[in-house]
């Protein structure tokens, strides 16, 4: 491809998504605060590391920082190609996605709200789920950016729509985080062996990607590894729990989830993995589930 494309923030999906563009794309400018992590990335994968005023110059711009108030911070500070298309890959606010579709359509910028799923593995292997809200044309002309770092690009509807997906479906994994640990933490308190229990739940009508991946290779296992932040789940649940709110509906358990995970995200240690929050659950049974 002979456009050029630029990747903004290289946190742990970040740098992963970025290392596959210079497969498709001559131009890959990369950019992030720290820079030292920029020029590592260039050093690495053959990525040009830039300053920021030059990466918005690209003509396809990928973002993926921690929350909606830093891409739009970011984004009144710069100047940013006319003509070019921003697709942000941040878990962020569907209100935010539609100021900034409004204020850049007035620049002649095209703005998809893009954020994905399937963790850093999904990024290490260009597996990633992109929910996609925004100008159908404008999804259509960046679709095969987004194909070079994913296995799944599905539009979703309007402005905003790809933020909503994104939310509820963070919303969901804390529900089934929560419900498989109060689950096994009741059959080990009936002496049940847990790996054979798993085994029978994965080829049961209960298995989930929670039974199927989260459980065994991070709690169990009782290695939590730090791939997607508690703080970053207990914003998504807040957003989705926003969104309920909005439209005014009853949603008595994504609530209780939501107030779960906040909990749990106050009180873990300081760089906790999502999957911590099953610790929340053991401080309260006194039992660790391994």
């Amino acid at each position: 491809m002979t456009q050029s494309v630029a990747f903004i923030g290289l946190g742990a999906m970040g740098y992963r998504m970025a290392a596959h563009l210079p497969k498709y794309f001559e131009k890959v400018l990369v950019w992030n605060r720290n820079f030292s992590k920029a020029e590592q990335h260039a050093a690495e994968y053959g990525t040009t590391a830039v300053e920021l005023a030059q990466a918005v110059q690209a003509d396809i711009i990928f973002s993926c920082l921690p929350t909606s108030d830093d891409v739009e911070q970011l984004i009144e500070s710069v100047a940013i190609k006319s003509g070019s298309i921003w697709i942000d890959c941040t878990s962020g606010v569907p209100d935010s996605a539609r100021r900034l579709v409004e204020n850049l359509k007035a620049q002649n910028i095209d703005f998809l709200d893009a954020p994905v799923s399937g963790q850093t593995v999904g990024a290490e292997n260009a597996t990633l789920t992109f929910m996609v809200g925004g100008d159908v044309n404008a999804f259509e002309r960046a679709y095969p950016a987004m194909a070079a770092l994913g296995k799944l690009i599905q539009h979703v509807g309007e402005p905003g729509a790809g933020f909503a997906v994104k939310a509820i479906n963070n919303m969901l994994l804390a529900v089934n985080l929560w419900s498989v640990t109060e689950g096994f933490s009741t059959l080990k308190a009936h002496g049940v062996n847990l790996d054979a229990a798993l085994n029978c739940v994965n080829a049961s009508s209960g298995k989930s990607f929670v039974t199927e991946n989260i459980f065994p290779q991070r709690v169990l296992s009782r290695e939590f590894p730090v791939t997607f932040g508690l703080p970053l789940l207990a914003k998504d649940t807040g957003i989705a729990l926003d969104l309920v709110k909005d439209a005014k509906l009853p949603a008595p358990l994504l609530a209780l989830t939501q107030s779960l995970i906040q909990t749990a995200n106050l009180t873990a240690e300081p760089n906790s993995d999502f999957s911590a929050a099953a610790k929340l659950y053991e401080s309260w049974s006194k039992i660790t589930l391994k």
